[in-house]
C-alpha cells in the first residue's frame, strides 16, 4: 500500500515554543525523513518546471536547505539571503521589522544580473517581513522576483496578503490556521 503522507504530516508542531501561547511548526522533522524532504521538494518546484527561472534565493536559515535542493533540482544557481553580517563580500542590506525590533537582511552585490527571473525559497511565511526583505534585496539589484515558495503558510499572521499587495506570486505546500 503506498504511502498516502503530506508534507503536512511529516511536520512536527511543538507548543509554547519559543515563548507561551506559539505552536511551533518543526520543519526538521520533514528534513529528517528521505520521502518527506522528497516530497516537499518535487512540490516546492513543481509549478516552476517548464519556466524560465535563472536562480533561486533562499532565506537564512531552513530557506538554504530548500532553496539548494530547488535549485539543483531545476539545474540553476543559488542565492543565499543572509543576517547583516554574515556574508563576506560587498553586500546590499534591507531592514524590516520584527515583534519587538528591527532585523537586516543581507545580499551580495554580484549575487543577481539585472533582469534574471529568480524563485524565493523559504520554509515558513508568517508576517511576510523577512519574505518582503528578501524581494526588495533581489529587485534592488534588478532581479525580477517570479514567485515566492514556501513549506508552510500561517495565513492568519497575513504574510500572503503582504506579498499579494506587492504583485508577488504565492506557493505554499500547507496551511496551519490559527498561528
Amino acid at each position: 500500500m503506498p504511502n498516502s503522507k503530506t508534507v503536512r504530516d511529516y511536520i512536527r508542531t511543538i507548543p509554547d515554543f519559543p515563548h507561551k501561547g506559539i505552536m511551533f511548526r518543526d520543519v526538521t522533522t520533514l528534513f529528517a525523513d528521505a520521502r518527506g524532504f522528497r516530497i516537499a521538494i518535487d512540490q516546492l518546484l513543481h509549478p516552476y518546471a517548464g519556466q524560465k527561472i535563472d536562480k533561486v534565493a533562499g532565506l537564512e536559515a531552513r530557506g538554504f536547505i530548500l532553496g539548494g535542493a530547488v535549485a539543483h533540482q531545476l539545474g540553476v544557481g543559488f542565492v543565499p539571503i543572509r543576517k547583516k553580517g554574515k556574508l563576506p563580500g560587498e553586500t546590499v542590506e534591507q531592514a524590516y521589522q520584527l515583534e519587538y525590533g528591527e532585523a537586516v537582511m543581507e545580499l551580495h552585490t554580484d549575487a543577481i544580473e539585472p533582469g534574471e527571473r529568480i524563485l524565493m525559497v523559504d520554509d515558513l511565511l508568517a508576517t511576510g517581513g523577512t519574505a518582503e526583505a528578501g524581494i526588495r534585496l533581489i529587485e534592488r539589484l534588478g532581479g525580477k522576483v517570479v514567485s515566492s515558495a514556501f513549506v508552510i503558510d500561517l495565513p492568519d499572521l497575513g504574510g500572503r496578503a503582504r506579498l499579494a499587495k506587492m504583485g508577488m506570486d504565492v506557493h505554499s505546500l500547507c496551511e496551519f490556521e490559527g498561528d
